[in-house]
Protein backbone atom coordinates (compact mmCIF):
# COMPACT_ATOMS: atom_id res chain seq x y z
CA UNK A 1 0.00 0.00 0.00
CA UNK A 2 1.35 3.36 -0.98
CA UNK A 3 2.08 5.77 1.83
CA UNK A 4 1.38 9.44 1.14
CA UNK A 5 3.29 12.06 3.03
CA UNK A 6 1.48 15.29 3.89
CA UNK A 7 3.51 18.35 3.08
CA UNK A 8 3.13 21.72 4.69
CA UNK A 9 1.55 24.28 2.36
CA UNK A 10 3.90 27.05 1.35
CA UNK A 11 2.99 30.60 2.12
CA UNK A 12 2.00 32.88 -0.77
CA UNK A 13 4.73 35.10 -2.18
CA UNK A 14 5.61 38.16 -0.12
CA UNK A 15 4.01 40.42 -2.69
CA UNK A 16 0.66 38.64 -2.29
CA UNK A 17 0.26 38.95 1.48
CA UNK A 18 0.71 41.36 4.35
CA UNK A 19 1.22 45.09 4.06
CA UNK A 20 2.75 44.84 0.59
CA UNK A 21 -0.34 43.13 -0.80
CA UNK A 22 -2.59 45.70 0.90
CA UNK A 23 -0.64 48.61 -0.59
CA UNK A 24 -0.71 47.10 -4.07
CA UNK A 25 -4.44 46.38 -3.86
CA UNK A 26 -5.64 49.63 -2.30
CA UNK A 27 -3.07 52.28 -3.27
CA UNK A 28 -1.32 51.12 -6.42
CA UNK A 29 -3.90 49.03 -8.24
CA UNK A 30 -4.32 51.41 -11.19
CA UNK A 31 -2.78 54.58 -12.67
CA UNK A 32 -5.62 56.65 -11.15
CA UNK A 33 -5.03 55.15 -7.69
CA UNK A 34 -1.29 55.78 -8.02
CA UNK A 35 -1.97 59.42 -8.91
CA UNK A 36 -4.31 59.93 -5.96
CA UNK A 37 -1.86 58.16 -3.64
CA UNK A 38 0.97 60.50 -4.68
CA UNK A 39 -1.29 63.55 -4.30
CA UNK A 40 -2.35 62.37 -0.84
CA UNK A 41 1.26 61.85 0.23
CA UNK A 42 2.10 65.34 -0.98
CA UNK A 43 -0.81 66.91 0.90
CA UNK A 44 0.07 65.02 4.09
CA UNK A 45 3.70 66.14 3.74
CA UNK A 46 2.52 69.74 3.52
CA UNK A 47 0.17 69.47 6.52
CA UNK A 48 1.65 67.07 9.07
CA UNK A 49 5.17 68.51 9.67
CA UNK A 50 3.94 72.10 10.35
CA UNK A 51 1.18 70.78 12.64
CA UNK A 52 3.64 68.58 14.50
CA UNK A 53 5.98 71.52 14.96
CA UNK A 54 3.13 73.71 16.23
CA UNK A 55 1.76 71.02 18.56
CA UNK A 56 5.01 69.65 19.96
CA UNK A 57 8.39 70.93 18.82
CA UNK A 58 7.77 74.69 18.93
CA UNK A 59 5.10 74.57 21.66
CA UNK A 60 5.52 75.99 25.16
CA UNK A 61 4.72 73.74 28.10
CA UNK A 62 6.56 75.35 31.03
CA UNK A 63 5.52 78.57 32.70
CA UNK A 64 2.54 80.25 34.30
CA UNK A 65 1.79 83.36 32.21
CA UNK A 66 1.51 84.49 28.62
CA UNK A 67 4.99 86.03 28.68
CA UNK A 68 6.41 82.51 29.02
CA UNK A 69 5.03 81.67 25.56
CA UNK A 70 7.68 83.10 23.27
CA UNK A 71 7.86 80.52 20.51
CA UNK A 72 5.98 80.10 17.25
CA UNK A 73 4.13 77.03 18.49
CA UNK A 74 1.12 76.43 20.69
CA UNK A 75 0.97 77.89 24.18
CA UNK A 76 -0.25 74.91 26.17
CA UNK A 77 0.49 76.87 29.35
CA UNK A 78 -2.85 78.61 28.74
CA UNK A 79 -4.70 75.28 28.77
CA UNK A 80 -2.98 74.16 31.96
CA UNK A 81 -3.66 77.43 33.78
CA UNK A 82 -7.33 77.53 32.76
CA UNK A 83 -8.03 73.80 32.99
CA UNK A 84 -10.17 74.13 36.11
CA UNK A 85 -12.43 76.66 34.43
CA UNK A 86 -12.64 74.50 31.30
CA UNK A 87 -13.64 71.54 33.46
CA UNK A 88 -15.88 73.00 36.18
CA UNK A 89 -16.75 76.56 35.15
CA UNK A 90 -17.43 78.69 38.24
CA UNK A 91 -18.08 75.76 40.55
CA UNK A 92 -16.71 76.64 44.03
CA UNK A 93 -13.16 75.38 44.37
CA UNK A 94 -13.69 74.04 47.89
CA UNK A 95 -16.57 71.91 46.58
CA UNK A 96 -14.82 70.50 43.53
CA UNK A 97 -14.60 67.11 45.22
CA UNK A 98 -18.34 66.80 44.71
CA UNK A 99 -18.03 67.34 40.97
CA UNK A 100 -15.10 64.91 40.79
CA UNK A 101 -17.03 62.29 42.77
CA UNK A 102 -20.04 62.71 40.49
CA UNK A 103 -17.97 62.25 37.33
CA UNK A 104 -16.20 59.29 38.91
CA UNK A 105 -19.48 57.62 39.84
CA UNK A 106 -20.80 58.27 36.34
CA UNK A 107 -17.73 56.69 34.73
CA UNK A 108 -18.00 53.66 37.05
CA UNK A 109 -21.72 53.34 36.30
CA UNK A 110 -21.14 53.42 32.54
CA UNK A 111 -18.49 50.71 32.92
CA UNK A 112 -20.90 48.50 34.89
CA UNK A 113 -23.80 49.14 32.50
CA UNK A 114 -21.84 48.01 29.44
CA UNK A 115 -20.33 45.00 31.21
CA UNK A 116 -22.20 41.83 30.27
CA UNK A 117 -21.52 39.97 33.53
CA UNK A 118 -23.35 42.58 35.64
CA UNK A 119 -26.88 41.50 36.60
CA UNK A 120 -29.93 43.30 35.26
CA UNK A 121 -31.11 44.15 38.78
CA UNK A 122 -27.85 45.97 39.51
CA UNK A 123 -28.07 47.85 36.20
CA UNK A 124 -31.63 48.96 37.00
CA UNK A 125 -30.48 50.08 40.45
CA UNK A 126 -27.64 52.09 38.90
CA UNK A 127 -29.94 53.77 36.38
CA UNK A 128 -32.37 54.64 39.18
CA UNK A 129 -29.94 55.81 41.86
CA UNK A 130 -27.22 57.56 39.83
CA UNK A 131 -29.36 60.60 38.79
CA UNK A 132 -30.48 61.09 42.41
CA UNK A 133 -26.92 60.89 43.72
CA UNK A 134 -25.65 63.24 40.99
CA UNK A 135 -28.33 65.87 41.75
CA UNK A 136 -27.63 65.74 45.49
CA UNK A 137 -23.86 65.95 45.02
CA UNK A 138 -23.83 68.72 42.42
CA UNK A 139 -26.65 70.88 43.77
CA UNK A 140 -26.26 70.31 47.49
CA UNK A 141 -28.74 71.66 50.01
CA UNK A 142 -29.11 68.17 51.51
CA UNK A 143 -27.04 65.98 53.83
CA UNK A 144 -25.10 69.01 55.04
CA UNK A 145 -23.79 69.90 51.57
CA UNK A 146 -23.70 73.64 50.78
CA UNK A 147 -26.07 74.72 48.00
CA UNK A 148 -24.37 75.38 44.65
CA UNK A 149 -26.55 77.29 42.19
CA UNK A 150 -26.68 75.90 38.66
CA UNK A 151 -25.48 79.29 37.38
CA UNK A 152 -22.09 78.31 38.80
CA UNK A 153 -21.95 75.06 36.83
CA UNK A 154 -19.97 75.25 33.63
CA UNK A 155 -17.29 73.86 31.37
CA UNK A 156 -17.05 70.16 30.64
CA UNK A 157 -19.13 69.39 33.74
CA UNK A 158 -22.11 71.29 32.34
CA UNK A 159 -21.63 69.81 28.86
CA UNK A 160 -21.70 66.27 30.28
CA UNK A 161 -24.77 67.02 32.44
CA UNK A 162 -26.74 68.41 29.49
CA UNK A 163 -25.70 65.66 27.09
CA UNK A 164 -26.32 62.83 29.56
CA UNK A 165 -29.73 64.09 30.66
CA UNK A 166 -30.75 64.80 27.07
CA UNK A 167 -29.73 61.34 25.86
CA UNK A 168 -31.16 59.36 28.79
CA UNK A 169 -34.53 61.15 29.00
CA UNK A 170 -35.13 61.57 25.27
CA UNK A 171 -34.77 57.84 24.60
CA UNK A 172 -37.93 56.57 26.39
CA UNK A 173 -39.92 59.65 25.32
CA UNK A 174 -38.86 59.07 21.72
CA UNK A 175 -39.94 55.43 21.90
CA UNK A 176 -43.40 56.47 23.10
CA UNK A 177 -43.78 58.97 20.25
CA UNK A 178 -42.56 56.37 17.73
CA UNK A 179 -45.18 53.91 18.97
CA UNK A 180 -47.74 56.72 18.93
CA UNK A 181 -46.97 57.49 15.30
CA UNK A 182 -47.51 53.80 14.48
CA UNK A 183 -50.71 53.66 16.51
CA UNK A 184 -54.09 52.87 14.95
CA UNK A 185 -55.81 55.38 17.23
CA UNK A 186 -56.29 58.55 15.14
CA UNK A 187 -55.91 61.05 18.00
CA UNK A 188 -52.70 59.53 19.34
CA UNK A 189 -51.23 59.17 15.85
CA UNK A 190 -52.17 62.74 14.86
CA UNK A 191 -50.69 64.25 18.04
CA UNK A 192 -47.48 62.21 17.64
CA UNK A 193 -47.06 63.20 13.99
CA UNK A 194 -47.76 66.86 14.80
CA UNK A 195 -45.21 66.92 17.62
CA UNK A 196 -42.47 65.13 15.68
CA UNK A 197 -42.85 67.20 12.52
CA UNK A 198 -43.14 70.46 14.48
CA UNK A 199 -39.95 69.85 16.46
CA UNK A 200 -38.00 68.56 13.47
CA UNK A 201 -39.08 71.62 11.48
CA UNK A 202 -37.33 74.14 13.75
CA UNK A 203 -33.67 74.45 14.76
CA UNK A 204 -32.49 73.66 18.29
CA UNK A 205 -31.59 77.29 18.92
CA UNK A 206 -35.27 78.21 18.51
CA UNK A 207 -36.33 75.48 20.92
CA UNK A 208 -33.81 76.76 23.49
CA UNK A 209 -35.17 80.29 23.18
CA UNK A 210 -38.72 79.00 23.57
CA UNK A 211 -37.75 76.91 26.61
CA UNK A 212 -35.98 79.86 28.21
CA UNK A 213 -38.48 82.64 27.45
CA UNK A 214 -41.88 81.14 26.58
CA UNK A 215 -41.96 77.95 28.71
CA UNK A 216 -42.15 79.86 32.06
CA UNK A 217 -45.41 81.43 30.87
CA UNK A 218 -47.08 78.01 31.09
CA UNK A 219 -45.97 77.39 34.68
CA UNK A 220 -48.45 77.97 37.53
CA UNK A 221 -48.04 81.23 39.42
CA UNK A 222 -45.16 81.07 41.86
CA UNK A 223 -43.53 78.11 40.08
CA UNK A 224 -40.34 78.59 38.14
CA UNK A 225 -37.30 76.64 36.96
CA UNK A 226 -33.78 77.95 36.53
CA UNK A 227 -32.12 78.30 33.14
CA UNK A 228 -30.44 74.91 33.26
CA UNK A 229 -33.68 73.02 33.90
CA UNK A 230 -35.42 74.92 31.10
CA UNK A 231 -32.54 74.09 28.73
CA UNK A 232 -32.72 70.42 29.73
CA UNK A 233 -36.47 70.35 29.04
CA UNK A 234 -36.01 71.98 25.62
CA UNK A 235 -33.10 69.73 24.59
CA UNK A 236 -34.87 66.57 25.79
CA UNK A 237 -38.07 67.35 23.89
CA UNK A 238 -36.07 68.31 20.79
CA UNK A 239 -33.97 65.14 20.83
CA UNK A 240 -37.02 62.95 21.52
CA UNK A 241 -38.46 63.84 18.11
CA UNK A 242 -35.33 62.58 16.33
CA UNK A 243 -35.17 59.46 18.50
CA UNK A 244 -38.81 58.79 17.59
CA UNK A 245 -38.03 58.89 13.88
CA UNK A 246 -35.02 56.62 14.31
CA UNK A 247 -37.08 54.10 16.26
CA UNK A 248 -39.91 54.35 13.69
CA UNK A 249 -37.42 53.44 10.98
CA UNK A 250 -36.44 50.39 13.02
CA UNK A 251 -40.09 49.42 13.53
CA UNK A 252 -40.77 49.60 9.80
CA UNK A 253 -37.76 47.36 9.12
CA UNK A 254 -39.22 44.53 11.21
CA UNK A 255 -40.94 41.88 9.02
CA UNK A 256 -44.71 41.57 9.38
CA UNK A 257 -44.25 37.97 10.43
CA UNK A 258 -42.67 39.11 13.70
CA UNK A 259 -45.78 41.11 14.60
CA UNK A 260 -48.00 38.17 13.67
CA UNK A 261 -45.88 35.72 15.66
CA UNK A 262 -45.97 37.95 18.74
CA UNK A 263 -49.74 38.29 18.40
CA UNK A 264 -50.15 34.51 17.94
CA UNK A 265 -48.41 33.95 21.29
CA UNK A 266 -51.28 35.75 22.98
CA UNK A 267 -49.13 38.60 24.25
CA UNK A 268 -50.65 41.95 25.04
CA UNK A 269 -49.69 44.96 22.92
CA UNK A 270 -47.14 46.26 25.41
CA UNK A 271 -45.59 42.83 25.91
CA UNK A 272 -45.34 42.38 22.16
CA UNK A 273 -43.48 45.69 21.92
CA UNK A 274 -41.27 45.11 24.96
CA UNK A 275 -40.33 41.48 24.37
CA UNK A 276 -40.41 41.00 20.60
CA UNK A 277 -40.65 44.12 18.44
CA UNK A 278 -38.72 46.89 20.19
CA UNK A 279 -35.53 44.89 20.84
CA UNK A 280 -35.28 44.15 17.11
CA UNK A 281 -36.21 47.71 16.11
CA UNK A 282 -33.64 49.26 18.44
CA UNK A 283 -30.97 46.93 17.08
CA UNK A 284 -31.71 48.10 13.56
CA UNK A 285 -31.80 51.75 14.65
CA UNK A 286 -28.51 51.74 16.59
CA UNK A 287 -26.41 53.55 13.91
CA UNK A 288 -28.99 56.31 13.52
CA UNK A 289 -29.52 56.61 17.26
CA UNK A 290 -25.82 56.99 17.96
CA UNK A 291 -25.56 59.55 15.17
CA UNK A 292 -28.34 61.57 16.83
CA UNK A 293 -26.67 61.31 20.23
CA UNK A 294 -23.36 62.48 18.80
CA UNK A 295 -25.12 65.46 17.22
CA UNK A 296 -26.75 66.24 20.57
CA UNK A 297 -23.39 66.15 22.34
CA UNK A 298 -22.01 68.70 19.89
CA UNK A 299 -25.17 70.84 19.97
CA UNK A 300 -24.81 71.36 23.73
CA UNK A 301 -22.59 74.31 22.81
CA UNK A 302 -25.75 76.21 21.78
CA UNK A 303 -26.76 76.71 25.42
CA UNK A 304 -24.43 79.71 25.50
CA UNK A 305 -27.19 81.75 23.83
CA UNK A 306 -29.33 81.50 26.99
CA UNK A 307 -26.49 82.36 29.36
CA UNK A 308 -25.08 78.93 30.25
CA UNK A 309 -21.31 78.48 30.08
CA UNK A 310 -20.53 75.07 28.65
CA UNK A 311 -17.07 73.91 27.57
CA UNK A 312 -16.92 76.00 24.39
CA UNK A 313 -18.33 79.07 26.17
CA UNK A 314 -15.67 78.82 28.87
CA UNK A 315 -12.94 78.75 26.22
CA UNK A 316 -14.34 81.90 24.61
CA UNK A 317 -14.65 83.57 28.00
CA UNK A 318 -11.12 82.75 29.17
CA UNK A 319 -9.63 83.72 25.79
CA UNK A 320 -10.93 87.25 26.43
CA UNK A 321 -8.96 87.47 29.67
CA UNK A 322 -6.64 90.45 29.26
CA UNK A 323 -3.73 88.35 30.53
CA UNK A 324 -4.31 85.71 27.83
CA UNK A 325 -5.47 87.66 24.79
CA UNK A 326 -4.72 85.77 21.56
CA UNK A 327 -4.84 82.27 23.06
CA UNK A 328 -8.22 81.32 21.55
CA UNK A 329 -6.64 78.97 18.97
CA UNK A 330 -5.19 76.71 21.66
CA UNK A 331 -8.54 76.73 23.45
CA UNK A 332 -10.51 75.75 20.35
CA UNK A 333 -8.03 72.98 19.55
CA UNK A 334 -8.39 71.68 23.10
CA UNK A 335 -12.20 71.72 22.80
CA UNK A 336 -12.05 69.94 19.43
CA UNK A 337 -9.94 67.17 20.96
CA UNK A 338 -12.35 66.76 23.90
CA UNK A 339 -15.38 66.57 21.60
CA UNK A 340 -13.59 64.11 19.33
CA UNK A 341 -12.65 61.81 22.23
CA UNK A 342 -16.22 61.56 23.53
CA UNK A 343 -17.85 61.25 20.10
CA UNK A 344 -15.30 58.72 18.85
CA UNK A 345 -15.86 56.65 22.01
CA UNK A 346 -19.62 56.61 21.40
CA UNK A 347 -19.07 55.69 17.76
CA UNK A 348 -16.73 52.80 18.57
CA UNK A 349 -19.04 51.45 21.26
CA UNK A 350 -21.96 51.51 18.82
CA UNK A 351 -19.86 49.52 16.33
CA UNK A 352 -19.10 46.99 19.04
CA UNK A 353 -22.77 46.81 20.00
CA UNK A 354 -23.83 46.32 16.38
CA UNK A 355 -21.35 43.47 15.99
CA UNK A 356 -22.48 41.87 19.23
CA UNK A 357 -26.18 42.01 18.29
CA UNK A 358 -25.70 40.97 14.66
CA UNK A 359 -27.47 37.64 14.23
CA UNK A 360 -27.93 37.70 10.45
CA UNK A 361 -24.78 35.81 9.45
CA UNK A 362 -24.26 33.41 12.32
CA UNK A 363 -24.07 29.66 11.78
Amino acid sequence: MAVYELKTAKQPPLGERGIIAWVRKNLLSSPVNILFTLLSIGILYMIIPPLFNWFILDADFVGSKKADCGGDGACWIFIREKLKMFTYGFYPEQELWRANLTMGLTALSIFLLVKESVSQKLKIAIITLLPVAAIILLSGGLLGLPLVDTNQWGGLLLTLVIATVGIVLSFPIGILFALGRQSRLPIIKTLSVFYIELIRGVPLITVLFMASVVLPLFFPEGMDFNKLVRALIGITLFQAAYVAENIRGGLQAIPTGQYEAAHALGLTYWKQMRLVILPQAIKVAIPNLVGSFISLFKDTSLVMIIGLFDLLSMVKLTANDRDWIGMSTEGFVFVAIIYWVFNFTMSRYSKRLEKKLDTNNRD
